[in-house]
Order: C-alpha cells, then sequence, then structure tokens
C-alpha cells in the first residue's frame, strides 16, 4: 500500500537541505576548497550516502521522493525501480517499497562471468523503469544505468536524485537529449539558503559558494581546477 504525503514542493527543499546541514553531510570550505575526480576545484561537498544512517531523516527523504514521483509522473507510470550501484541500490529498495514495485539494480558494467549480467533482478521486456540514484551533478553516472537498462529492452522516461547539482547546462542539456525526465528534491541553492538564513558560516564563505553557483568552472579556474570539462 503506498503511503505518503503531498508536502509542498518548495517546502520539502527546505527541510532536505535542513536535513543535510543537520547530519552534516554537506560541508562549505571556500579556503581550502574539495579537488573532485574531474579536476574541478569546489567549495561545496555532499555525501548522500549519509542519510541512511539516520532512520527518521531517510524515511521523511523516501517520503518526500514517492511524493515527487506520483506527482510529477503519476500513479501508474512505472513497472519497477533500478537504482545504480553502489549508492543507488538502498534507495531504490527504499522507493520501491513505498510505492509497492519491484526493484533491480544496475552495475556499473557487467560482473565478466556467470551470466555476465549488468541488471541484477527481474525486468521483463517492455518494462517501464524509474532510475534512481542518490544524487547527480550532471547526469553523466545516471546514464550509464539508463543505456544499460534501455539495452536490456527496458524503456526509461524519468530519473530521480534526491539531490540535483543544478548548476551545469550540460546536465539539462543531457537529460533533454536523452529523453528523460529528470526529478529531484534538493539542490545546493536550497542548501545555500538554509546556510544563510541559519548564518551557519561568514559572509564571505556564503559570497564564495554562491560565485561557484553562479559559475562553477570560472570559480574553479581561480581556485586551482579545472576551468572547462
Amino acid at each position: 500500500m503506498i503511503q505518503t504525503t503531498f508536502t509542498d514542493r518548495a517546502v520539502m527543499a527546505e527541510l532536505v537541505a535542513k536535513m543535510l546541514w543537520e547530519i552534516k553531510a554537506v560541508h562549505f570550505n571556500a579556503a581550502q576548497p574539495y579537488k573532485f575526480a574531474s579536476g574541478m576545484a569546489s567549495p561545496v561537498y555532499i555525501d548522500c550516502r549519509k542519510l541512511l544512517s539516520f532512520p527518521r531523516v531517510r524515511s521523511t527523504v523516501m517520503d518526500f521522493a514517492a511524493s515527487v514521483v506520483l506527482r510529477e509522473a503519476g500513479f501508474e507510470q512505472f513497472d519497477c525501480i533500478a537504482g545504480g550501484e553502489t549508492a543507488g541500490i538502498p534507495f531504490a529498495a527504499l522507493l520501491a517499497d513505498r510505492l509497492s514495485l519491484p526493484m533491480i539494480y544496475v552495475r556499473k558494467q557487467p560482473k565478466g562471468h556467470g551470466r555476465n549480467a549488468q541488471i541484477e533482478g527481474n525486468m521483463p521486456e517492455g518494462s517501464r523503469v524509474l532510475v534512481i540514484e542518490d544524487l547527480t551533478t550532471a547526469g553523466g553516472s545516471m546514464f550509464k544505468f539508463i543505456d544499460a537498462v534501455r539495452a536490456a529492452g527496458g524503456w526509461v522516461d524519468h530519473g530521480i536524485a534526491l539531490f540535483y547539482y543544478g548548476i551545469f547546462d550540460e546536465g539539462a542539456l543531457r537529460f533533454a537529449d536523452g529523453k528523460v525526465k529528470l526529478h529531484y528534491i534538493a539542490t545546493w541553492r536550497d542548501v545555500l539558503a538554509v546556510a544563510k538564513a541559519q548564518k551557519l558560516f561568514d559572509e564571505k564563505t556564503l559570497s564564495e559558494v554562491e560565485a561557484f553557483l553562479d559559475a562553477p568552472l570560472a570559480w574553479s579556474g581561480r581556485n586551482g581546477g579545472i576551468s572547462s570539462l
């Protein structure tokens, strides 16, 4: 049985941002930027996997995720939920339980032995699949999973990320070109708004974070990271 509440979209975003700060899943550090594998320098960092360790937060976020899916995609639009290896797997299980749907998971690549499977679980040909990840930056990793599901005979018109960076034009273009509607709950703008409202950092740090969100590659280039993708 589906049990979820239809909370106002802006309220959900604000509450998730507050919860991420409360469990210390997000960090701001403009003085010593974080360096990502891509070479980008960033004053912000997030670890959505921490949500799993806080049951009340986890439950609320998954209720919100179910609400977003039902409101924005519909009640009978999917045959199963797919989680990407590794962070998306537990969230796929939680969301599938909320929506009373089967769950599968998708490996980053075929496992290389046995059936050489990339998709684990039961996905009949033509299944309408919702792919979930804990977060997406510009959609690159999510599309690896989407492409694998499509190659195996599934249909993917929707994806959901609990957290979406929302600062790269490449992300919006990738989802548009891939004909996938991305759903999400919160973004860095929501996290910054809470940090400002609660005065969690000095004005310089907050202004540097805002400058990064406005022009991430330019900020990265000025702070020792790459300036183009």
